[in-house]
């Protein structure tokens, strides 16, 4: 079979050109692919109208050559969603395993291969699943009980290493339960190890158990009370941080034990609008967040807010003294640059420079000496939601995921865009790391750091049509689990030796409930087909179907 060029797009438009054309005529598709080896000319064509260049118009792209063409094994039982179906980017295969779930948001796996999840403003289920063996993503959900009833649980969800400790957050405050693994309940009534963070705003806490060297330590992110929150120029406010808090210490149990105010906590890191996703590299013991910056930005008068300023991935440190640990990244005053083109007074600065809030008695240069700049720095309101970094020796949680060779990999959630006329987002991106060094591969100014591994085929029916991850876990076989909120589903992904296809199923509204991201051209938005090069290969591929179809008719 011929091989198609990587492009986004036109991968999304030939697969499910095929694929609808399947359905209703079989012959069709075997004609489309004698004439496939004319298609590069076409994708050659289009490439050359698309745009790009530093935050100007550049897209994620799958990392190796696709073959949508290529059928891949289905389940036996299969959840179709409601909406278009996701794709998946090269080398990847995903089903989904539940759906009917209530906004379901974290999740991580008990001792008993369980897996616990929590429902927005419903409380904590356990899943459980069977499945054809220990890697395939055909799982069949076997039961579903509720673990936990408390509508005030919104996000923040971990287990203790040993598992006999469940922890889960409020806007207010931290909970730790007893935990029963093999039954799947807890017992007795929650403990309150960490409260105070009662605000406006931003609402979700996470919550990170540390490993290694570091475990013992938990870790709480608590966002800004509102776009731009001029309280958390004091880091005595103890908003818009990371804090951190010494369970051992904690003597839960004894007669003097009583709940930790959220300022009592050590310092990770402030500045930081609203860090939603935590993650500890478990080689290193690096400290990761992704950041939700600000919205309606200006600069010298000029609106910004519809590529900048970027979304960011934020290095910690390592909880133990190192220079990064407990740097102030900037907010309300400092803020990265994504989108380059047209930024007013850029100067010098590139991708993922620091500069200063209009109204800010901070200059660009000072922002720049005196604040953390991100590690990475993505398209403006991608939403990330969750990081889970994966390496040599496995993830936090689990010791035996590791790459066949040695690459490490990191993985974020995209939940996607609210005010943005071209929606963008919604996608579970990875960022390729260095083993030796446990950084990205990329630069900081990078722009095409990301990867996909699975988006929606079109950005332009988002948020209705779309699914938006949000949390992820992966298990002991290296199957990557993630929730989607919106549309109430769990999905299962797990590299592949084939390339990219559509998620199995379609057509069934019964069993059914952000490529790469682009820069400054509002005329594209990911994967979705809105790009000139996209469109101009898809025009191509219609009108290919339309002569084929006419033909056909006449048989």
């Amino acid at each position: 079979m011929p091989k198609i060029m990587a492009y986004p797009g036109a991968l999304i438009q030939i697969q499910e050109m095929d694929m609808n054309l399947q359905f209703s005529n079989k012959t069709t598709k075997m004609h489309i692919q004698q004439l496939l080896p004319l298609l590069p000319l076409a994708v050659a064509s289009a490439s050359a109208s698309t745009p790009g260049g530093g935050g100007g118009g550049q897209f994620i792209t799958p990392r190796s050559s696709p073959n949508p063409l290529h059928e891949r094994a289905t389940c036996s039982t299969v959840l179709s969603p409601s909406y278009q179906s996701p794709v998946v980017g090269s080398g990847w295969v995903a089903q989904i395993i539940a759906n009917d779930l209530d906004s379901p948001r974290s999740i991580v796996f008990d001792s008993s291969g369980g897996m616990l999840v929590l429902e927005q403003e419903k409380g904590i289920t356990r899943l459980t699943f069977s499945s054809e063996d220990d890697t395939s993503t055909c799982l069949v959900e076997e039961s579903r009980e509720t673990v936990v009833d408390d509508e005030e649980l919104l996000h923040g969800l971990a287990l203790s290493p040993g598992g006999e400790t469940l922890y889960a957050s409020t806007s207010d405050k931290v909970y730790a339960w007893n935990y029963d693994p093999e039954g799947g309940t807890v017992t007795g009534d929650p403990t309150t190890l960490v409260q105070g963070m009662d605000s406006g705003g931003h609402v979700t806490r996470t919550i990170l158990l540390l490993s290694g060297e570091s475990e013992g330590m938990m870790l709480v992110s608590r966002g800004s009370n509102g776009n731009l929150d001029y309280e958390t120029r004091e880091i005595d406010s103890g908003v818009s941080q990371i804090r951190a808090f010494n369970l051992t210490a904690m003597d839960v149990g004894s007669d003097d034990f009583s709940a930790s105010a959220y300022t009592d906590g050590d310092v990770l890191g402030w500045g930081l609008r609203n860090s939603v996703g935590l993650a500890q590299d478990p080689v290193t013991g690096a400290i990761w967040s992704v950041e939700n910056s600000a919205d309606q930005m200006q600069r010298l008068g000029e609106d910004i807010h519809t590529d900048n300023p970027g979304e960011e991935l934020n290095f910690h440190g390592y909880l133990n003294g190192s220079d990064s640990e407990g740097r102030n990244f900037g907010y309300p005053d400092c803020f990265a640059v994504w989108g380059t083109e047209n930024f007013p007074g850029l100067g010098d600065m590139a991708t993922g420079s620091q500069f200063a809030n209009e109204g800010s008695e901070k200059s660009d240069e000072e922002c720049q000496s005196d604040t953390q700049a991100p590690r990475l720095t993505f398209q403006a309101h991608v939403a990330p939601l969750d990081v889970m970094v994966m390496g040599e020796q496995g993830v936090a949680g689990g010791t035996s995921n590791s790459t066949d060779d040695g690459e490490k990999e990191m993985y974020i959630t995209f939940h996607g865009s609210w005010n943005r006329d071209d929606p963008v987002g919604y996608a579970l991106v990875s960022v390729k790391m260095d083993a030796a060094t446990g950084q990205p591969v990329a630069e900081s100014s990078s722009t095409d750091a990301a990867t996909l591994v699975m988006s929606n085929p079109d950005n332009s029916e988002c948020p209705d049509g779309c699914f938006r991850p949000v949390g992820l876990a992966m298990d002991d076989s290296r199957r990557l689990f993630m929730t989607s909120d919106k549309t109430g589903e769990i999905f299962v992904l797990r590299k592949a030796d084939f390339s990219a296809g559509t998620i199995p199923g379609g057509g069934s509204d019964d069993d059914g409930d952000d490529g790469e991201i682009v820069g400054g051209d509002d005329d594209s938005a990911g994967i979705a087909g809105k790009d000139r090069g996209g469109f101009a290969l898809a025009v191509w591929c219609s009108s290919l179907a339309a002569v084929m179809l006419a033909g056909l008719m006449g048989l």
